[in-house]
């Protein structure tokens, strides 16, 4: 019980560390860079110019940019620094007996996972070393199915991913992206709302379009089936007014861009 305190105060000083939360805050601004990139790729593929909507696409698009090698060292030192604080704010939970506390300490943890997989996709790239997401996933995919019961496995990992995205659909409905940031006043908060609601839903959507593929990956035992995010949102077009649906996504996920890049300012940290 003891050691539980201690590992939290720890963390609360290591946490509320001015460098530490200043790199957090530009961890931010990258991940809005990267939506944004991610929202003109999602563009191109629903208008039928090609590419990949996914990070790894977005990342071979940021290196295009003036400087770009630069930001692209700057987005891994963010990401890592953000992922880094969120593994510090899921350490608060240890010891505790609040189960709220335990709820949120691993969403915290869900959070830095990801943002450490985004990191490892940018610095692989920045090494020169480029990773395509959708060869990872479908390894990984057929790793699962190779396991005994991977089957099952695969299943679960399509409901927890579509679980995720449909929180994302609701966190952004119901508007509790407010608890992330201090919400401005008058017409800025107008806007913030705007782009959290659009941002949250369209990303969310992606998110379970994904788990629906591995979850079918899982039923016809095939990892092909299971393409990462850019796979998720190209399946869409394949759907009646595919193309408007995902240049609405697209849309969406520009706006979580810009919200990315407000949270950079607002967020509680």
């Amino acid at each position: 019980m003891k050691a539980g305190r201690e590992a939290r105060r720890a963390a609360s000083r290591a946490g509320n560390s001015p460098a530490l939360t200043t790199i957090a805050r530009i961890g931010f601004a990258a991940s809005g860079l990267v939506h944004l990139l991610m929202g003109y790729l999602s563009i191109r593929i629903a208008t039928h110019q090609g590419g990949e909507s996914d990070q790894s696409g977005a990342f071979a698009q940021m290196v295009k940019l003036p400087g770009g090698m630069i930001i692209l060292w700057v987005t891994v030192a963010g990401l890592t620094a953000l992922a880094l604080w969120l593994l510090l704010q899921a350490s608060l939970g240890i010891g505790s007996s609040s189960k709220k506390r335990w709820a949120r300490s691993l969403v915290s943890l869900g959070k830095a996972i990801a943002y450490v997989a985004v990191a490892a996709t940018a610095l692989s790239l920045a090494l020169r070393h480029p990773t395509d997401s959708a060869t990872s996933s479908q390894q990984a995919s057929g790793t699962i199915l190779s396991l005994p019961g991977g089957q099952a496995l695969l299943i679960a990992v399509g409901l927890i991913t579509a679980g995720i995205g449909s929180y994302l659909v609701v966190k952004g409905a119901r508007r509790k992206f407010h608890e992330d940031i201090e919400v401005p006043t008058g017409h800025a908060k107008t806007a913030i709302e705007v782009l959290g609601i659009a941002g949250y839903v369209a990303k969310g959507i992606a998110i379970v379009t994904l788990g629906v593929l591995f979850i079918v990956a899982a039923i016809k035992t095939n990892p092909k089936d299971a393409s990462g995010l850019d796979g998720a949102l190209k399946a869409l077009v394949a759907l009646p007014f595919g193309e408007v649906i995902l240049l609405v996504i697209a849309s969406g996920l520009m706006a979580y861009g810009l919200y990315s890049f407000a949270r950079a300012k607002l967020a509680r940290l």
